[in-house]
């Protein structure tokens, strides 16, 4: 009784979402022939083109750029009122052409602010570049040739500035090809002199609170580029090989806790493992875990004593091809208070000492510690007092201090082979292995670097990431797992190296002391260079005289009087703090909502950022995080020049050399290539990858032209029906349209632009082209102009038009505007961006009428798969259901026992259907049943009702209209009546 009661509440809902539809059908017939039948048909018309190509293509997307007002959007948007969203742009370098990199991240963010415009936001993102640095100055002088010898610090940057300039033109024209919004007579560049000068008071204000300090330690250090690097410029090779080598360290001084395991034997040697030959003449000390066990172990083929780490006695053994027998075991405590000496230098001794790095998953257990060239090592050398002699020099090149048979070598080449042969005179060489290893590259010049200690500048993160990390983990992060990896980089960063040994860039602003060295740097010397630099540039360092960057003025107040006694420094500020501090000059004070970079700015351009805005603001300067991966070509290779395998976005939208080869596809299809990408990992592109994308959109233009072409002469403000008086299956599109609007909106806010494309496509292909057009072509076609059925259906399509139109518009901006253009109901030509965005009425929502729809389409399958490849109108259909709520909603889209224009017989695209309770009596013997079930869910699960029906398909009996090519006329030569009553009152000549 429950279910009868919902089910007829199902039914009540159907009938108050829309009425019955009679038809007054006129007799007659008529002497006209073929041709002229035809000629009644309404078939679409329209001139948007299907598929434009080559120079067409590209000449409609420049006019829809000009005539639509692209340039001038971002300015229209800005003078309105709305709520501020801000995209901070992550400026690009400005070291080469524009590549896919760039077009991926650039339209991203496009994409992100054409949604957020169309949503009503005032959008605000100021494109940037920058514009200083060793990659700049490389290839400037690259340009210069054998005249780079001869240049001045003066010249270099001026010839650096001048390349950097020629290739900001370069992609900032290739950005605006691109479609991506902005003003672009309005960017930021990291070398105009109000950025510079806001640069040197973030430096201050860091300075002042005591986070920068100069000191002498270990880092990363180019000998390709004489410069120190930080570790966002390293990239690494997983496949670099060393010259690793095993060493003995023989025991001097016997610690407390180890015995002598035999009288008869030599003595006891520390066995060492490194990769790294060429720093054994800066060891120290030998480092061991305190709360690990070492053994002593006796080898049968020499009958040394070795000492190393127990866990690492048999993997040691096999690489040297030796037997160990372990004599003693003692725990890493026990070790305290022993003394080596050094393997090649007579007279020095090596401590062993505690540290909490060493590991037993390589090696020996035991670490070779030269605190001049690894971080860790600085540590022990540090805590235990250590002498921190750097014996390598700029260029990679052992010193003096050396000795001679070292100086003037190259560390990992000839020095590295001179270290070696040196352990093996002394005998102190067991074995040398090469292996290959991950280890880090100079990202500019791609050559190995070293680590050395050197007098730098330093930020001191170690005590600002905690706070960093606090705030940071507030921020949403898209994926989620670029957070923990940004948490792990600031846990392992304890201190940020912020100089460089280079001339283009921002100088470090310190006065050094000719005789003690001491920096002078205070409030006069930086409110004086601030100044200048405002006034003209960071040039100003190198091109006045020091006694005006160091006036008497600033250097009384300094308390000193000579400026003869002082030297400026030479030194640049690190082009990660050049970026890092955008913050504070385009944001002026606000935080951004998104920063939206590829995943190498997440030891990048990301930390940096939120270093400086912590250490200076106490705050983080971005809300989101957006990381996209790199762009690889179609079969996962990374991208280069040398190999032949870059993908040029100007030959991607302009075409290449051969046409047939490299065809142009448009910048529409670039950024439906980005958008469909799944961006949050490596993104492939390649032909195959364009190809599929231009077919994506060709399918939408196809799509388009449908509609738009069957939307001619149609007017929304005097033709549109009223939903609640549609037919069932037009209220069941807006209902479908409205889902649809609501998870497309959804997923822009998720920047899950791939969900866009899919939905899209699935949209058009599922729900509009395979089923709805094909069910009412018929009634376009074929029903009077002004019909209330055809009207109903175009209210339809002037609805999906519209919402489809704006869903792809932040991807498809060309498209979007052709199509806007196109719609003949649009009183002037407005850019659909400034429209707003989608308009989906809640009141499409209709569940209660889902059932019926989706009942009806289960047995019309059952119909279709039982005549593949054949015409559905040539069968009559005879529907068998017992009473129930099926019935009774299928009765509702027929209310005639039998009719060929009900709703039932329009989504079984038949010629007939019979709506039936039993099975007919008078049915052949050999008739064939389709049997099949629905489930009918109500009340979101808490009722269900399984009905089974019968589908007899049986050939139409009636004859084909020569006019509709249904089998429902009783003459070939005569109309159906359905097509009489629609010509009627045009067959009056």
């Amino acid at each position: 009784m429950m279910l009868a009661l919902r089910g007829r509440s199902l039914v009540g809902k159907l009938r108050a979402a829309g009425g019955r539809h009679r038809l007054s059908v006129a007799s007659g017939s008529s002497s006209h022939g073929k041709n002229k039948f035809r000629e009644t048909v309404l078939l679409p018309r329209t001139d948007f083109p299907m598929r434009p190509s080559g120079k067409e293509l590209l000449e409609k997307e420049l006019q829809i750029q000009r005539e639509c007002g692209f340039s001038e959007l971002y300015s229209w948007q800005r003078n309105r009122k709305g709520k501020e969203f801000c995209v901070h742009d992550g400026p690009p370098y400005a070291n080469g052409d524009p590549h896919v990199g760039h077009a991926l991240n650039k339209i991203l963010k496009d994409i992100t602010n054409r949604f957020q415009m169309m949503r009503g936001s005032r959008v605000h993102f100021v494109p940037g570049w920058d514009c200083h640095g060793l990659p700049i100055e490389l290839r400037a002088l690259a340009e210069c040739g054998e005249e780079a010898k001869t240049l001045s610090p003066v010249e270099i940057r001026q010839k650096a500035r001048e390349f950097a300039e020629r290739t900001i033109e370069r992609q900032r024209a290739a950005f605006i090809r691109w479609g991506v919004m902005a003003d672009w007579n309005n960017c930021y560049y990291t070398i105009d002199k109000q950025y510079e000068a806001k640069q040197l008071q973030v430096f201050h204000k860091m300075f002042d609170k005591g986070y920068i300090y100069q000191d002498y330690k270990p880092v990363f250090w180019s000998p390709s580029t004489r410069t120190a690097l930080a570790e966002a410029e390293l990239e690494y090779n997983e496949q670099h090989i060393s010259r690793s080598v095993y060493v003995k360290f023989p025991l001097i001084k016997t610690p407390s806790g180890l015995t002598s395991a035999s009288d008869n034997v030599s003595s006891v040697h520390a066995l060492i493992w490194t990769t790294q030959p060429w720093t054994i003449p800066a060891n120290q000390a030998v480092c061991y875990m305190p709360n690990t066990q070492y053994s002593v172990v006796k080898c049968l083929n020499t009958e040394e004593l070795y000492l190393l780490g127990t866990e690492c006695v048999d993997s040691t053994a096999a690489i040297l091809g030796k037997q160990f027998e372990i004599l003693q075991t003692v725990t890493g405590s026990d070790l305290e208070g022993g003394v080596c000496s050094h393997p090649t230098i007579p007279g020095r001794e090596s401590q062993l000492l505690p540290a909490n790095h060493v590991t037993m998953v390589k090696g020996t257990g035991l670490v070779h510690t030269a605190p001049a060239h690894g971080m860790e090592d600085y540590g022990v050398a540090s805590h235990h007092k250590l002498s921190v002699d750097c014996l390598v020099d700029e260029d990679g090149l052992f010193t003096e201090s050396a000795g001679f048979e070292l100086q003037n070598k190259y560390v990992l080449n000839e020095g590295n082979e001179t270290v070696i042969q040196m352990l093996h005179a002394a005998n102190m060489l067991l074995k040398e292995v090469e292996v290959s290893h991950r280890y880090p590259y100079d990202w500019r010049t791609k050559k190995p670097v070293i680590i050395r200690s050197s007098k730098q500048w330093f930020i001191d993160t170690a005590s600002i990431k905690d706070r960093a990390q606090e705030l940071l983990q507030k921020v949403q992060t898209i994926p989620q797992s670029a957070m923990n990896s940004m948490l792990a980089m600031l846990d392992r960063r304890t201190y940020w190296c912020i100089s460089r040994q280079r001339c283009w860039g921002v100088p470090i602003p310190v006065f050094y002391h000719k005789e003690t060295a001491e920096p002078l740097i205070n409030k006069y010397t930086r409110a004086h260079l601030i100044k200048l630099v405002e006034e003209h540039g960071s040039d100003c360092w190198w091109t006045l005289p020091l006694d005006q960057l160091l006036t008497k003025e600033v250097l009384k107040k300094s308390g000193a009087s000579d400026v003869s006694n002082f030297v400026k420094g030479e030194d640049i500020l690190d082009i990660w703090f050049d970026s890092g501090i955008s913050w504070a000059y385009v944001l002026e004070g606000n935080v951004a909502d998104v920063y939206l970079e590829g995943k190498d700015q997440l030891g990048g351009w990301f930390q940096s950022s939120l270093l400086t805005s912590v250490a200076v603001e106490k705050q983080i300067p971005y809300r989101k995080l957006v990381v996209h991966g790199f762009t690889l070509n179609e079969t996962g290779e990374k991208m280069s020049k040398s190999v032949g395998n870059v993908v040029d976005p100007d030959v991607v939208i302009n075409g290449g050399l051969d046409p047939n080869q490299d065809p142009p596809y448009g910048a529409d299809v670039l950024r439906w290539w980005v958008a469909e990408s799944n961006v949050f990992t490596e993104v492939l592109i390649g032909q195959n990858v364009l190809h599929a994308a231009r077919d994506d959109v060709f399918k939408l233009r196809n799509t388009f032209r449908f509609m738009l072409g069957n939307l001619c002469n149609f007017d929304p403000e005097t033709d549109a029906v009223p939903s609640e008086q549609m037919l069932i299956v037009d209220q069941y599109m807006l209902h479908l349209l409205q889902d649809y609007s609501t998870k497309i909106t959804a997923a822009y806010k998720e920047y899950d632009f791939g969900k866009v494309t899919r939905l899209v496509l699935a949209f058009i292909n599922r729900e509009l082209s395979n089923f709805y057009f094909s069910i009412v072509k018929d009634r376009l076609y074929c029903e009077d102009e002004k019909h209330p059925k055809r009207r109903s259906c175009q209210t339809v399509l002037d609805e999906a038009l519209d919402v489809i139109t704006r869903s792809i518009a932040p991807i498809l901006p060309h498209l979007a505007e052709e199509v806007f253009q196109h719609q003949s109901n649009k009183k002037e030509p407005l850019s659909v961006f400034r429209t707003g965005w989608i308009k989906a009425s809640s009141v499409w929502k209709k569940p209660g009428i889902v059932e019926a729809i989706e009942g009806a389409c289960a047995m019309r399958d059952s119909f279709l798969s039982s005549i593949p490849g054949k015409n559905s109108t040539e069968y009559d259909l005879t529907i068998i259901i017992e009473p129930c709520l099926l019935f009774e909603l299928m009765e509702h889209l027929q209310d005639e026992q039998i009719s060929s224009s009900s709703q039932l017989n329009e989504l079984m695209m038949a010629s007939h259907t019979t709506l039936l309770t039993r099975v007919p009596h008078d049915l052949p013997i050999d008739t064939d049943f389709i049997e099949g079930k629905f489930v009918i869910n109500l009340e979101g699960g808490d009722i269900i009702e399984e009905s089974s029906y019968k589908v007899i398909v049986q050939s139409a009996t009636k004859e084909r209209c020569p006019r509709c090519k249904k089998y429902t006329s009783e003459s070939a030569q005569t109309p159906c009546p359905r097509c009489l009553e629609a010509i009627a009152e045009k067959w009056n000549t």
